[in-house]
């Protein structure tokens, strides 16, 4: 492995531990999401200019859909949780212990005792929210930059030595990262596939059924179906919970049609995740806590990139194999 090369991968190493120490997951994310998107809109080499614009039109209509989505669940979380809490608490009590909440007012009471004791209620509001709005027009700017031109060497020409450390260094840092944007697009390429199949059945199945807030849901389980495993689990959770808002059959049916929808996700996993990521699921599963605990939520979606990219990296280093001597033959 030259210098250069150790270098590179120094540099990347050095680059993880900031964004998660230092909370850049958001940045990093907009960066990998919007360059995905600039790359999907040129698929048939149209102009930059063009990519570029829709990218601004995607961005545009998801802060819609994300206004709309919110102001629908403002709305719809009131009312899911004074008919939900009540009968949690029922059954609770039948099976012989007692919730520390009774009603949606002390629920708030015991999460804003939580928020405020964590995050301090004005620093959450305020000064989070503008630094994550900062850190995603940081991203988008950054990933419109680099898609017009990756060079890191712009001077190259210049330069007395044509095989300077810094040139070489830049060109193995680049290698670094087009890996590293590879392994977001196979595993966040795979999990958009499997969220829009899961949220079309589930859309259809609520809508069918007459679930209540059937439009509300459906965005949810889009949006959880792009964290691997455990977003499958938030979204049947919130879903169950909203059927037994009207009885037990429908809680009881949405279980049974989340069962049946996911054991054929099996199949679609092994096809599409399976042949894309191939890694266990005890490890992906690792991944995700160790991300969460490190970055939040933007770290359980980074968290299968890394482990992709570290993998497909360390797969690419060749290593000598250490051949052991033949064992003596038995003393008569």
């Amino acid at each position: 492995m030259t210098q250069p090369t150790r270098i590179s991968f120094g540099f990347m190493f050095l680059l993880l531990v900031l964004v998660a120490a230092m909370g850049l997951a958001t940045p990093l994310l907009t960066v990998l999401f919007s360059f995905f998107l600039l790359n999907l809109y040129q698929w048939n080499r149209r102009s930059k200019n063009f990519a570029v614009a829709m990218l601004l039109l995607t961005v545009s209509a998801i802060c819609g859909g994300l206004f709309l989505f919110t102001t629908r669940a403002v709305v719809a979380a009131p009312e899911i949780a004074d008919r939900l809490i009540p009968r949690l608490a029922e059954t609770a009590l039948k099976l012989g212990f007692e919730l520390p909440f009774s009603d949606r007012n002390s629920l708030l009471t015991i999460l804003k005792g939580e928020v405020a004791e964590r995050f301090g209620l004005v620093g959450l509001v305020g000064t989070n929210l503008l630094r994550q709005l900062a850190f995603l027009i940081i991203g988008m700017v950054v990933a419109i930059s680099l898609f017009h031109n990756a060079a890191i060497v712009i001077d190259r020409d210049k330069h007395t030595l044509r095989n300077n450390l810094y040139s070489l260094t830049a060109d193995e840092i680049a290698k670094r990262f087009e890996l590293f944007y590879k392994s977001f697009h196979t595993v966040m390429g795979a999990q958009i596939v499997i969220s829009t199949i899961n949220t079309i059945f589930t859309g259809c199945f609520l809508f069918l059924t007459d679930f209540p807030y059937w439009q509300l849901l459906v965005a949810v389980t889009f949006l959880c179906g792009l964290l691997p495993i455990l977003g499958n689990v938030l979204s049947n959770t919130v879903i169950v919970s909203v059927g037994l808002t009207v009885d037990l059959q429908h809680a009881l049916g949405a279980l049974a049609f989340l069962v049946v929808i996911h054991k054929l996700e099996y199949f679609l996993n092994s096809k599409i995740i399976g042949n894309r990521i191939q890694n266990p699921m005890w490890m992906t599963l690792l991944s995700l806590i160790v991300g969460e605990r490190l970055m939040g939520v933007p770290g359980m979606i980074l968290a299968p990139v890394i482990l992709h990219y570290v993998k497909s990296e360390t797969s690419r280093v060749a290593v000598d194999a250490q051949v052991e001597p033949p064992a003596a033959p038995p003393v008569a």
